[in-house]
């Protein structure tokens, strides 16, 4: 299935070409410098997942003809307002983010020596868009796209933040966070997507495999890209 959508792509990129320049994915890697973000099970921080599947995922789009601007990668932009500002002029924004859990939630266990925390009770991707974004019906449009091609690949979408989120398509793992900052001081049509939940001890090691993490980008790269023809977004002048 992976390669004959591939192969459909490819097709379309190669007779689109000659009028429209591929669509160009801003990809966002969240946290970085002093700011680690969340911290996994076994003491790993966010951002290193962040950037590795950040890497991953540039290097699927590129493969698949699409272009891609790096943003963060190097964790060097402190400030949220400046990462969606050096996404300008793309087609389509998303920050790659892996999630946590309140403390409520977490389990002490010792670690090499280390004592750390787990959960048991949350694991599963995220997707979030906001009703402020500039374009919020491609934002969600292609969030949906998103989430159905990860559940197609076999990604199952956490029912957790139900609990504070408003569902914006909840079969499809997509919620609504109007404040992110990320997504709505933007231009662009945008959504944060948390690959999984780090503080889940089995899910942590899923989220580092890398057939994995190839599996999971192309299902991302496919979802944004047919949403980007459906809507039109890709032809940028």
């Amino acid at each position: 299935m992976s390669c004959k959508i591939n192969f459909i792509f490819a097709l379309f990129f190669r007779f689109t070409v000659a009028i429209a320049a591929p669509p160009l994915i801003a990809i966002d890697v969240g946290h970085g410098g002093v700011d680690g973000g969340a911290t996994s099970a076994r003491g790993r921080p966010e951002f290193a997942f962040n950037r590795e599947f950040a890497g991953v995922l540039a290097g699927g789009m590129r493969e698949r003809g699409l272009g891609v601007r790096e943003v963060n990668f190097a964790g060097d932009i402190g400030s949220l307002i400046a990462r969606p500002e050096r996404a300008a002029g793309s087609d389509f924004f998303i920050s790659i983010h892996h999630d946590s859990i309140g403390e409520a939630w977490l389990k002490p266990w010792v670690w090499e020596g280390r004592e750390l925390t787990h959960t048991e009770v949350k694991r599963g991707y995220g997707i979030f868009v906001s009703a402020q974004n500039p374009d919020p019906e491609t934002s969600l449009r292609c969030a949906s796209s998103i989430g159905a091609m990860l559940r197609r690949a076999g990604f199952e979408p956490s029912t957790w933040h139900g609990r504070k989120h408003l569902a914006a398509d909840a079969e499809n793992g997509v919620w609504y966070y109007d404040n992110l900052v990320v997504l709505y001081r933007t231009t662009l049509p945008a959504v944060l997507f948390e690959a999984g939940v780090i503080k889940h001890r089995e899910e942590e090691l899923e989220l580092a495999d890398p057939e994995r993490q190839a599996r999971m980008a192309d299902a991302l790269a496919t979802g944004i890209a047919g949403c980007l023809f459906v809507t039109g977004k890709s032809a940028r002048e």
